[in-house]
């Protein structure tokens, strides 16, 4: 399943859920502590997810903007679970 994401990196804390309107639609809110430093906000963005959606790290890959606050995640699953979950935290 593939998720637009919107990046909030210095975050005071790991947090997903919300919305944003971004440029590819609604995209699902992602707030990390890490500085987009070196790939450290991305390697945080994938571990956030994974926690999120109840998946290994290995099954969360960023699929395009990888130097951008705008993504597009690939994150592998049950499709029925992913979408459910992904509504839950989009609200």
């Amino acid at each position: 399943m593939r998720i637009s994401v919107r990046v909030r990196p210095g975050a005071r804390r790991d947090e997903v859920g919300g919305t944003w309107a971004g440029p590819r639609g609604p995209a699902l809110v992602v707030a990390v502590r890490a500085r987009a430093v070196a790939g450290a906000a991305n390697a945080a963005v994938t571990a956030a997810l994974a926690a999120a959606f109840g998946v290994r790290r290995g099954d969360v890959e960023i699929v395009t903007g990888a130097r951008g606050r705008d993504k597009v995640v690939a994150v592998r699953g049950d499709p029925t679970v992913l979408a459910a979950r992904l509504v839950e935290l989009m609200t």
